[in-house]
Order: C-alpha cells, then sequence, then structure tokens
C-alpha cells in the first residue's frame, strides 16, 4: 500500500514522497520555547495554534501516519551556477543575491511561479482521495500545503525527505534547498520510512550569509529580522535600521538558501517547471511602483506576492528603490509619496530622503 501511495505521488508531479508517523514532532519544547521569546513577532496564527502544531491528533483523531511530500522548483542553471560558486568561492565566502542592475527587484525564486499552494493543493486533493480509496471507507485524510497547524520541517526530516539545515530550513541531498513541502496526515497505519541525519558539518555559510543576522546561531531563527518576515508576513512598517539591509529584495529572501553546498547536486524539480513567471525574475521596480490596485491584482494574479496586498509590495518596493535607486526614480517616489496608503506614503519619503543624499556632491 504504502508503494502504491509513493508511486501514485510521482506519477501526480511530486518529486519525492515519505511516511512517518503522527507522533508528537521532537522539537516540540524547542517551538514552544521560540513562541515564548516573542521571536515569531507578529504571526499570532502560530501561537493560536501552537497546540495543534506539537500534537497531530488535535488536527485529526486517530491520525496514526503522516505522509510527506516534496516538490523541487530548482533548475539546472541554478545547480551548474551552484557548482561553479562553490568551485570559486572560500568556505567563509558567499556570494551576494542582490541583481547588480539599477531599479531591478528581486523575488524569492518560489515566488517566481503560479502560487505553489494552488499547484501543489490540486494534486494533494487527487492524492488524498487515493489514500483514502486504499484504506477503505474508515480512512480520514486531511492534506496541507503550508496551510495546516504543523511543524512539517520535522515531520519531514524525520520522514527521511530531507534534514533540517542551521538556516532551519529543509535540505533535501537529492535537491538542495529548492524544494517545498507538502502533508497528509491520515487514520491509515504505514510503516514509517527512516529519518534523515543531519548532514551540514561544520559548514556556516548560511549564517555568514544572511544580510541582516536573523540566524542568530545554529538551527536558530528570530523571524523577527528575517527578510522573508519583514517583506512578506509584517504589514506595518519595516524597522528604519534594517531597511538597508534588505537591498532591493521585495519578497522573500534566498541568500541563506543560496549559498548551501548542498545546491550542488540539486536535481531539477518536474512539476512546478511548467508554471515558472519569467516575468517576475527582474521587474522593473519604477513600474512596480506605478501600480494601482486593479494593475497589482492584474499584474500578480495567481502568485504568492498576492498575499502582501499593494500596500505591503509598494512598501518593499519603496524600501529597495532607497536602497539602490537614482535620481530617476525620484518622480515616481514623489507620486508614491501622495499614495492614499500612509504605509506606502512613508516607505516612498524615505527612499527619496536616501537617494537625495547620495545623489549630493
Amino acid at each position: 500500500m504504502k508503494e502504491k501511495i509513493r508511486q501514485r505521488a510521482l506519477e501526480l508531479g511530486f518529486d519525492d514522497c515519505r511516511f512517518t508517523t503522527a507522533a508528537a514532532p521532537a522539537s516540540a519544547g524547542q517551538f514552544q520555547n521560540w513562541l515564548a521569546g516573542k521571536q515569531h513577532g507578529e504571526m499570532a496564527w502560530l501561537e493560536r495554534t501552537a497546540a495543534k502544531r506539537v500534537d497531530p491528533q488535535q488536527i485529526l483523531p486517530d491520525a496514526k501516519s503522516i505522509i510527506c511530500l516534496a516538490a523541487s522548483y530548482g533548475s539546472r542553471v541554478e545547480s551548474r551556477e551552484s557548482r561553479a560558486r562553490n568551485i570559486a568561492q572560500r568556505d567563509d565566502a558567499h556570494p551576494s543575491t542582490l541583481d547588480p542592475r539599477p531599479s531591478t527587484a528581486l523575488i524569492a525564486r518560489y515566488a517566481q511561479f503560479t502560487d505553489y499552494h494552488d499547484v501543489l493543493g490540486e494534486r494533494l486533493k487527487e492524492l488524498t482521495q487515493f489514500v483514502n480509496q486504499l484504506g477503505g471507507s474508515e480512512t480520514r485524510s486531511l492534506w496541507y500545503v503550508d496551510t495546516g497547524p504543523l511543524l512539517e520541517r520535522d515531520f519531514a526530516q524525520r520522514a527521511g525527505l530531507g534534514f533540517i539545515g542551521k538556516h532551519t530550513n529543509v535540505i533535501s541531498r537529492r535537491f538542495g534547498n529548492w524544494i517545498l513541502l507538502a502533508e497528509i496526515v491520515t487514520s491509515l497505519e504505514l510503516e514509517p520510512d527512516a529519518p534523515e541525519k543531519n548532514h551540514c558539518g561544520n559548514c556556516m555559510r548560511c549564517i555568514t550569509a544572511c544580510p541582516t543576522r536573523a540566524i542568530t546561531a545554529p538551527f536558530q531563527l528570530d523571524a523577527r529580522l528575517c527578510i522573508s518576515y519583514l517583506t512578506i508576513e509584517l504589514k506595518g512598517s519595516i524597522p528604519v535600521e534594517l531597511r538597508p539591509a534588505i537591498g532591493n529584495r521585495i519578497f522573500g529572501c534566498d541568500d541563506c538558501l543560496a549559498v548551501c553546498p548542498w545546491n550542488r547536486f540539486a536535481r531539477e524539480g518536474r512539476l512546478m517547471k511548467a508554471h515558472a513567471r519569467p516575468d517576475l525574475t527582474a521587474p522593473d521596480l519604477i513600474e512596480l511602483l506605478q501600480l494601482d490596485e486593479a494593475g497589482f491584482k492584474s499584474r500578480f494574479a495567481g502568485t504568492s506576492i498576492l498575499r502582501t496586498k499593494r500596500r505591503g509590495l509598494l512598501r518593499n518596493v519603496c524600501v529597495a528603490l532607497g536602497n539602490t535607486g537614482d535620481a530617476t526614480a525620484l518622480p515616481a517616489l514623489q507620486t508614491a509619496a501622495k499614495d492614499s496608503e500612509p504605509l506606502i506614503a512613508e516607505h516612498a519619503r524615505w527612499a527619496m530622503e536616501k537617494i537625495q543624499s547620495r545623489e549630493l556632491p
């Protein structure tokens, strides 16, 4: 039965499928301590659902197994580039992921596709039906794509999909860092796979690479400092002292992922490749800043970027222009400084001050 599920998962386009029990994750205590330290910032839902996250039985009574799935969004080009970087770089060095062209935005690689929640969710729904049919009429299952109260990285490691790196993300020895996770919690009892061991060794590249020092120690992340949090999850004003480190990133950050040596061995994924959005590889910051509400929704329809809403994205665009723009950005920023959304206007004024301070002799 287990191999039938695995085979069906691969047929549906997933790159890996592993199994673990529905027992509580070993890191439950660490997670609770992390919450107590308020390192989750404004992500209040993590605290609200903490009890469920450390006990899958509260998600699905009689849960016995968790089917863990991975879909890679890496490419052969990225694998070749990663190998070249690691040959050229010393162990304590790291390449910048900033795009050197002025007024160009940088978007996290996973978001340069159709929204993965939709792509994976469609196939997960079908796989869940398959699981229930195999198990019989009494079988119950729930599926999640980064949407449920699960400590999914812990379960992924316990199932053998990969190991949690020092940057707190899952690393696959087959696909590197570029993987999306999904799960099916089921009442069906399935033999668990062997857990993956940590293979970070003495490497500290991800910690050194973090622009804001959000990785405070190996395997410890202060989300309040993380650029992904600042540009996506934080809904208000970005702390002034952190804005320069954001560079031209407007949605997420890949720096800690990009420097991982395991990317040298990454295979190209199958499922996400067909859903790539080349227009999101290096969009123009000034053009983005001129989007009205309708334009924003049209430009980013069907992508993960919609979740920031116009106010959040243009806030980020202003910061990126403040860090990397020149005088040509000032007219657009002047207009943005009069935007009816105070969050955009405040960040636009900051960006203007930064550019003007650089442009003055």
